[in-house]
């Protein structure tokens, strides 16, 4: 069981764009992270062309919270992608035992920040910022799957009327996955528009709020009603559910999820700034 170079030892994951599994670099003899790109992805020569470009610009992404991405390759007709092996847990995983204490969330926020921060000014933009995509480390807060979020078929179809037939046809057994990503889903991604820096700063204000109410920030019985409180409605405010909350980090976070990106934050690097 091996790809090009890399001995496959064991599955650790598996989402939207493909099944990661734990692997060693022959060559090198070090653990890797191997992520197998879904064949319906690879298949098209377009989508195949955007891969390739975007793993050239996220490898070029040198920074302490973001995986590294080491190498790209096909073998026998899958395609594959080899990143940093990480050690930890999710910050979904986390979220799922509660809210964190104010300090942890300004200490994590800020470094989920700086890493967006930090690809922005390189014109990557994550797409797809979200706890499942945050892992918790020894060493601090790692983000992964950099920018490969709009290689997904749902980006490759915009506009709100076929994202919401997009979710009512997928089966009931995926529902809660494909709900969980629209749930930091800034609005104009929602209405098929071309997604800036802007709206991952978006996506930072629903996971902050996440972090330190233990809720998330949008809910619905529905995609239909989920996609609507997006685009409608304010969350309640952090402090009337956590009393104990800085009014700066309210003020900070209602900032972020501004509906308007013109009036949100309009640079990771400010919001880093205001949580340190």
């Amino acid at each position: 069981s091996k790809l090009g170079p890399y001995e496959v030892l064991a599955q650790i994951g598996a989402g939207g764009m493909g099944e990661v599994y734990r692997a060693k670099d022959t060559r090198l003899d070090r653990i890797v992270a191997l992520k197998v790109i879904p064949a319906h992805l690879s298949a098209d020569p377009e989508l195949k062309q955007r891969l390739v470009r975007e793993a050239r610009a996220i490898s070029s992404l040198s920074h302490p919270h973001i995986c590294a991405l080491y190498d790209i390759g096909s073998e026998g007709g899958v395609d594959y992608l080899v990143m940093e092996y990480l050690e930890g847990e999710t910050l979904a995983a986390r979220l799922a035992k509660g809210p964190l204490p104010s300090e942890v969330v300004l200490r994590w926020g800020a470094e989920i920040a700086e890493a967006l921060d930090k690809a922005h000014k390189q014109g990557v933009v994550h797409r797809d910022l979200k706890p499942g995509n945050v892992m918790l480390t020894k060493s601090g807060v790692k983000l992964l799957d950099f920018g490969l979020a709009k290689m997904g078929s749902i980006q490759a179809e915009p506009g709100l009327s076929r994202l919401t037939t997009r979710l009512a046809e997928t089966p009931l057994t995926e529902k809660g996955t494909i709900l969980g990503t629209f749930q930091y889903m800034a609005p104009e991604q929602l209405e098929g528009q071309e997604a800036d820096a802007r709206a991952d700063i978006f996506s930072l204000g629903a996971v902050l709020y996440e972090m330190a109410t233990g809720r998330r920030a949008f809910t619905g019985a529905s995609p239909a009603s989920l996609i609507a409180a997006i685009l409608s409605f304010d969350p309640p405010p952090i402090s009337s559910i956590q009393q104990m909350a800085p009014p700066a980090l309210d003020r900070l976070v209602k900032t972020c999820l501004a509906k308007d990106p013109d009036e949100r934050w309009q640079s990771a690097h400010d919001v880093a700034a205001q949580l340190r």
